[in-house]
């Protein structure tokens, strides 16, 4: 019997096989075997076990590291004016760079043993995220060498004389680093480098010894104009055969003092205004020694591997936090700004227009915290998820995109006039810096998500293209024999599954969760089984395609992404105690996650380039019409309404966002108005009643208002006197930027040349 079905059916389906299996470059093979599949792999199962989900760690500081939060970044928060920093001196002030190096900032990764505070990457990703509410300028200086730089790089390959010199240099600032990868030919495609180094003997502290000429042209390289010591990735080439008879080692890492001979570093870019180093630097013929390769000489062509592998805490980490923390500040401070900004006598977070966006920011905000959280569980779970970190890298930064672009909807004008009090300015020309950073988007979306995504996570495939790839013919058809038959009945019964769960709308798929979220679990099942055999379909009748298909391939990607950051807010919801304030969060980012995972597919199928095989999957997984819709109008007014009352479901949602105590604070000042306001809502019906009743103008100067009202009983002196304090607080907190004529001078709140003001608000 086996040897019939290998005969009729396993042998043709193995040539078949080996002749669509897409071509892979030595760079694409290394990256994906390197790294780990996590949460990602239950997904892309088609059966995933959240019983699995919920028994990873819930994500919780030390008490040293909530410490460090509490004091060391309290501190240089309160440190920062962003203001001055990027408009005025294009640099971090000393007395900061100097308390960065003191308070370990740049070693967070680092290992107590070397010096470092070897935080989790919870603890990372939190430091940058509050920081960046603050200074992005500031939060990027911080979190570039605790991302994919030297510190990591030596803390995982470098020998032992390497670590015992650098890491403690690094740990207490007196080395700062930087890493070149970039160059003006090779962006995304790192493995097109033309970096080089040739193998040769050359001269060193006076002696001969055997190491590597060096020519590059790097730019885009973050801290590059301060850094004293430079990580260089380059292609190694052996023409003599010094090393031994492979003349193309492959791309390499070095590390290589700044001030060494022939360094070119120190030159600036202008990263769209913002004060973060970031510049180019260039080596012609520059010799050094073997010994100066990460790893030694042992390393040498394995530079790729270590750069794939350690790229997670970039991805995973710095960049995801960048885009939390617009979450964080947008929420806070758009929802306290629509409940005192006042237009036609109302709140303009009352009108729908403005709720619509407002409610938006709300629900994307938990989903980024959520998806935050769960991602660097799997970090601090020692996991190297590169599928997992390349979704938070694009997904997250997108959605600080849009929530950016609504937030500058609602400030209208008091967010396109820069200058101290304007706290959207530098987050919104930022974050297309984090959105280009380490691959642009496209890139990510297009390419890598479900590009690596459906080879790595599949339970079958990568295995199948591993004995398609054995040399032992015979060996490699009896495993693919094996694995053939287990991948037709895993798509055979997800097929049917997801078929099955579509006609009843998942009522019989099994889910351990009770309560509000129940539904949650069955529809991520039942788009978790659509996926699984949407792959395997694409797979199968695309081949080698599939590859440069990449809008298709984006759509698929797409819904493992949704899948992904459902995952997390269901986790979240769990890991907080079921918060009933934040069910309506929870809602809205499971319906937005779930909407668009199911749009994804249905896009797929809509433009699907084998139009049969489209209708065939369209109406096996939406037999009876796509029915997962978006966020309903009335959840997204109650989020409104949400964001703009005090309380601790505002607080909870907004807690990494900085609110400085200083009298002319943006950030403090907003949110003392909202709250000074909000105090007086009592009295402002009062007032609304009156006018009504006739005794109070229903227009006019608001202290005119109040006199009539205080004449006619309708508030005591003290009541006027509050409303009259909340409404001065409030129209300070309203005001945008003004300078002299020469834009030397900030004349706002009576900074420099002092300007009249006159109160002239209507209640």
């Amino acid at each position: 019997m086996s040897s019939l079905r290998r005969k009729w059916v396993s042998d043709p389906a193995f040539k078949f096989f080996k002749k669509v299996l897409p071509p892979l470059s030595s760079t694409e093979k290394e990256a994906m075997e390197a790294g780990s599949v996590w949460w990602d792999g239950e997904i892309f199962s088609g059966r995933p076990d959240f019983s699995k989900l919920h028994h990873y760690p819930k994500p919780t500081l030390t008490s040293e590291e909530q410490a460090f939060i509490d004091n060391e970044l309290e501190t240089l928060l309160a440190m920062l004016d962003d203001h001055k920093i990027v408009k005025e001196d294009r640099d971090l002030p000393k007395e900061v760079w100097d308390f960065l190096r003191k308070e370990r900032f740049f070693s967070l990764i680092i290992s107590k043993e070397y010096g470092g505070r070897e935080f989790s990457a919870l603890a990372n990703s939190t430091i940058v995220t509050k920081l960046a509410t603050r200074s992005i300028s500031a939060a990027v200086s911080v979190m570039v060498p605790n991302s994919l730089g030297p510190g990591e790089l030596l803390s995982h390959y470098g020998t032992q004389e390497q670590k015992d010199y650098w890491l403690p240099r690094l740990a207490n600032g007196t080395d700062i680093p930087c890493f070149a990868l970039t160059g003006p030919e090779a962006g995304s495609d790192a493995g097109g480098i033309p970096d080089e180094g040739i193998v040769c003997y050359g001269e060193h502290e006076g002696k001969e010894v055997l190491g590597v000429r060096l020519t590059w042209n790097k730019r885009y390289i973050t801290l590059a104009p301060v850094a004293t010591v430079l990580g260089l990735a380059f292609k190694m080439y052996d023409p003599e055969g010094l090393m031994g008879d492979e003349k193309d080692l492959g791309i390499t890492c070095a590390l290589i003092p700044a001030d060494h001979k022939g360094v070119e570093i120190g030159e600036r870019h202008d990263p769209l205004g913002l004060a973060f180093m970031n510049g180019p630097t260039r080596g012609q013929d520059v010799f050094i020694p073997m010994d100066w390769l990460i790893g030694g000489q042992e390393y040498a062509g394995k530079g790729w591997r270590m750069l794939v592998e350690c790229l997670s805490a970039g991805r995973g980490i710095s960049l995801p936090a960048l885009g939390t923390a617009m979450g964080h500040l947008t929420a806070r401070t758009t929802g306290a700004y629509a409940y005192v900004r006042k237009q036609f006598g109302m709140s303009i977070g009352k009108f729908e227009g403005i709720a619509e966006s407002l409610g938006r920011i709300g629900g994307l905000t938990y989903l980024l915290e959520a998806s935050r959280t769960l991602t660097t569980t799997s970090l601090d779970l020692k996991e190297k998820p590169g599928i997992v970190t390349a979704i938070a890298k694009y997904h997250m930064t997108e959605l600080a995109r849009t929530i950016l672009n609504d937030s500058m909807d609602i400030h209208a004008g008091r967010a396109i006039q820069d200058g101290p009090m304007n706290y959207l300015a530098a987050p919104y020309l930022g974050i297309p810096v984090a959105i280009t950073v380490e691959g642009a988007n496209i890139l990510t979306r297009n390419l890598m998500i479900f590009g690596q995504g459906a080879t790595r996570c599949h339970p079958y495939v990568l295995k199948e293209m591993e004995a398609a790839a054995n040399p032992d013919q015979e060996q490699g058809a009896k495993e693919f024999d094996d694995l053939l038959f287990k991948h037709i009945k895993h798509a055979v019964t997800n097929t049917f599954s997801a078929f099955g769960a579509a006609l009843t709308g998942s009522r019989f798929i099994k889910a351990d969760m009770s309560g509000s979220t129940q539904q949650y679990y069955k529809d991520m099942t039942r788009l978790s089984r659509a996926l699984a055999v949407s792959s395997d379909i694409a797979m199968a009748t695309l081949g080698g395609d599939l590859k440069r298909k990449e809008m298709i391939s984006a759509r698929l990607g797409d819904v493992l992404a949704f899948l992904y950051m459902g995952s997390a807010v269901l986790k979240k919801y769990e890991d907080e105690g079921r918060q009933q304030q934040d069910l309506d969060y929870v809602h809205y980012a499971m319906q937005h996650c779930l909407h668009y995972a199911a749009q994804a597919l249905q896009d797929t199928f809509s433009n699907y380039p084998q139009k049969a095989v489209g209708v065939l999957m369209k109406g096996l997984i939406f037999p009876l019409g796509n029915h997962f819709a978006k966020p309903s109008d009335d959840l997204t007014v109650k989020l409104a309404e949400s964001l703009m009352t005090p309380g601790a479901h505002r607080d909870r949602l907004t807690h990494l966002c900085y609110v400085g105590e200083g009298e002319d604070d943006s950030v403090g000042l907003m949110d003392r108005a909202f709250l000074a306001m909000y105090e007086i809502q009592g009295l402002e019906r009062k007032m609304l009643k009156a006018a009504k009743d006739g005794k109070v103008a229903r227009k006019g100067l608001l202290a005119d208002r109040l006199k009539q009202a205080l004449e006619a009983d309708v508030l005591s002196q003290e009541e006027v006197d509050k409303i009259l304090a909340a409404d001065q607080l409030r129209y300070k907190a309203i005001q945008v930027d003004h300078f002299s004529h020469d834009m030397k001078e900030v004349r706002t709140h009576g900074k420099g040349k002092k300007s009249k003001k006159k109160l002239t608000s209507a209640a």
